[in-house]
């Protein structure tokens, strides 16, 4: 770290920078309770989805007991065929979102399926949406963290450290320059005395 100049110069410049600082600390703060706000709300929405996937899981288990029968085969009945992802803009944290998905449907006879295949083509559409949200919804949520730590901890450097340090320098140059005054004021006192007191 530089050593601190005691000037009047240095005094203007650490007072210039103390204004700065402060400047900025409200702007930070908005942006981490924002952020903190954003990823509250991306919690809530990953619950929710997760939430979704358990109530499907429960609705297969109950409502299709005949999944059991190994002798009906469904594979790849409903499959994901894309996913195209944008990338969202939330507070300069570049989060990813679903803009299309495209999921296709096995065309399979109707007579030769069980009625209850049509069912489970409904479920298992819902359940690859769910299951696609709640892989961008975690991804969201982990970007959000890691963007609430950096903004914490840069308003932690100016809340914490570069305001007090600002204000310390601050109070050590006007010390100085107070005892410097001071002291060149006693110093020209004495040397009026000592000029005085000399025979002309």
């Amino acid at each position: 770290m530089a050593r601190l100049s005691l000037t009047k110069a240095s005094l203007t410049k650490q007072k210039q920078q103390l204004k700065t600082f402060e400047d900025v600390l409200p702007s930070l703060d908005l942006k981490r309770r924002q952020i903190s706000a954003e990823r509250a709300k991306a919690r809530e929405k990953l619950a929710q989805t997760q939430q979704k996937l358990e109530e499907l899981e429960s609705a297969i288990a109950k409502d299709l007991p005949m999944l059991s029968n190994d002798l009906i085969n469904l594979k790849g009945l409903v499959k994901v065929t894309g996913v195209d992802f944008v990338q969202e803009n939330v507070m300069g944290t570049w989060l990813p979102k679903v803009n299309q998905l495209q999921i296709e449907v096995d065309n399979y006879a109707l007579l030769s399926k069980p009625f209850w295949v049509d069912r489970l083509v409904q479920l298992l559409r819902v359940a690859l949406e769910a299951n696609i949200e709640q892989q961008v919804g975690q991804q969201r949520v982990k970007l959000l963290n890691q963007a609430e730590r950096v903004i914490t901890q840069r308003f932690n450097l100016f809340d914490k450290v570069l305001i007090p340090q600002t204000k310390a320098n601050i109070k050590k140059i006007q010390i100085y320059l107070a005892d410097a005054e001071r002291a060149g004021v006693v110093n020209s006192k004495l040397a009026k005395r000592k000029k005085e007191k000399q025979p002309g």
